[in-house]
């Protein structure tokens, strides 16, 4: 199979993860591409996310590695399989490869946790909503392909409604709640939106009030995913020229930090309710 001209970061993640098995080990790259039949290029290749490795060859380096961790590699082994087939294959070429990336993620997900200090989560937004953000978009978007945006941002929540949903919180300020998007009417579809969502089993809405002050990572949007085990978890901000996805040691537990603090520092989802309600009669 030819080398891809742009892998998907799922694909550049099991690379990095190979990678990651290889030096750890102290295995040079010369001995890593004997010992899986290929040459020292097709093994960069490899662990540049650009082509695919086998079920059978990350099991191979693994066992060679050392690697004690079984569920660790059963997950790697799950990566291998094909990233074809599936909804967002149908945006391909027609949306940003980090929508795609975003969607894949979400997809691939044991759990989800998000802050957001301006609006309200992509995966709890309105039709309507969404399209009164992607329509403030500098320079501006054409309209056909504000709404190609908005149906793909709403295709992403079928990952809350399929059969085995995922566990989602989000916790969300109170300024990005206050904020009407799409004016008065809209603003309130959307609270009355995210009010229904927060009720369901698999759902938790926290609310940061504005009382409290400052916090950690104030100013940006984390979307914190949870992987098969820890070390293939992922945090995902929002920049200006696309999506970031970060994913090193130091990097997850920074995030990590960040959610747990928002979880003993938040409105519990009964009093993030009420707040909802509250500024819903203010609209």
């Amino acid at each position: 199979m030819p080398p891809r001209t742009m892998p998907s970061q799922r694909q550049k993640r099991l690379g990095a993860e190979v990678r990651k098995l290889r030096t750890a080990a102290g295995m040079t790259a010369e001995y890593a591409a004997a010992l899986l039949g290929t040459d020292r290029a097709k093994l960069s290749n490899i662990e540049s996310g650009i082509r695919n490795i086998s079920a059978e060859r990350v099991r191979t380096l693994a066992t060679h590695c050392n690697c004690p961790d079984e569920e660790y590699v059963a997950a790697l082994v799950a990566y291998t399989t094909s990233t074809r087939g599936h909804w967002w294959d149908d945006y391909r070429g027609r949306v940003s490869p980090g929508l795609l990336d975003i969607a894949e993620l979400e997809w691939h997900s044991t759990g989800i946790k998000t802050i957001q200090t301006v609006h309200v989560p992509g995966l709890l937004q309105t039709e309507a909503y969404a399209r009164s953000i992607f329509a403030e978009v500098l320079p501006e978007l054409p309209r056909l392909e504000i709404e190609l945006r908005v149906a793909h941002r709403m295709a992403r929540q079928q990952v809350l409604d399929r059969e085995q949903p995922i566990d989602y919180v989000s916790f969300v300020h109170e300024a990005a709640l206050r904020m009407r998007f799409g004016g008065r009417r809209t603003t309130r579809q959307q609270l009355d939106a995210l009010l229904a969502a927060s009720e369901r089993d698999h759902i938790t809405v926290r609310v940061i009030p504005v009382e409290r002050g400052s916090f950690p990572g104030a100013g940006h949007a984390l979307l914190y995913s949870e992987g098969a085990v820890p070390q293939l978890d992922t945090a995902q901000l929002d920049s200006a020229h696309g999506p970031e996805f970060l994913h090193s040691e130091a990097q997850l537990a920074k995030y990590r930090a960040h959610v747990e603090w928002m979880d003993s520092e938040t409105l519990s989802a009964k009093a993030s309710r009420d707040l909802i309600h509250a500024i819903i009669s203010e609209l």
